[in-house]
């Protein structure tokens, strides 16, 4: 239609075009701006309606590490935190809600316990686990509790839990061995630190180097210790070197 139109007009051939140009690429002409589109489904803003709120949930991984221990395991933990301070209260509280604990939340609340580093309270949880039907001896749960107490010079409270462990029979490895020596050296107590040593001795494991160098570097001061512990780690390490300091440093003669 529009060239049919343009070849009846007397304009010349390359005005024609032009015009033809024009009209083909000219837009649609636009809706009138007096004419508005009603109703929710246009007047809504899409921005409005995302919710940037929190949902209260602690975020990371402490949030996925506490979807595993369950709600009466969480008000456990909380009331033996609270009652830590008085001992009558904490042992009513451990009669009349630890106690009903079922197994894994039991554990759950142990290794919680550790990992808050509330060693005291774990380890009144680790005896009541132990008095269980469903207990066996695993030498992983004396572990982290006697690192821990050792750590915190706590050793007679590790030595409870040492003594437990080897009437059921149960080693310890050697971070374990290394840490109760360690333990034992810095409260000044070598005769204690040898007793470990000992108890080493008969493990069924591979010895390692780790402990034997622990107890001859703390047993400087007291060289007929010392030598009985350098001769068995020459038996058993005959490769290794041991660095002897000279005595005059250490007010030995």
């Amino acid at each position: 239609m529009a060239i049919r139109a343009i070849s009846r007009l007397k304009f010349p051939l390359h005005s024609s075009l032009l015009l033809l140009k024009h009209l083909s690429v000219s837009p649609i002409p636009s809706i009138s701006s007096n004419f508005t589109l009603r109703g929710p489904e246009f007047s809504r803003n899409p921005l409005r309606d995302v919710k940037f709120y929190h949902d209260g949930r602690p975020r990371g991984p402490l949030w996925r590490g506490k979807k595993l221990i369950g709600k009466e395991a969480l008000f456990v933990i909380l009331g033996l935190k609270r009652f830590k301070d008085d001992e009558e209260k904490l042992d009513k509280f451990v009669k009349t809600h630890v106690l009903r604990l079922l197994k894994m939340d039991m554990i759950a609340v142990l290794n919680e316990l550790e990992r808050q580093e509330e060693v005291s309270l774990a380890v009144k949880v680790f005896w009541v686990i132990q008095k269980q039907a469903w207990y066996q001896p695993d030498v992983y749960l004396y572990k982290d509790l006697i690192i821990a107490l050792a750590r915190r010079r706590k050793m007679d409270d590790a030595m409870k839990l040492w003594e437990s462990m080897r009437k059921e029979d149960l080693f310890p490895d050697c971070q374990t061995f290394t840490e109760v020596i360690r333990g034992f050296l810095r409260d000044g107590s070598p005769a204690d630190a040898m007793n470990i040593f000992e108890d080493m001795k008969k493990s069924p494991y591979p010895p390692e180097e780790l402990p034997f160098r622990v107890l001859l570097k703390g047993l400087l001061p007291h060289p007929l210790l010392r030598n009985r512990v350098k001769q068995d780690f020459e038996e058993i390490f005959p490769e290794r070197h041991i660095y002897d300091p000279p005595e005059e440093i250490f007010g030995l003669r």
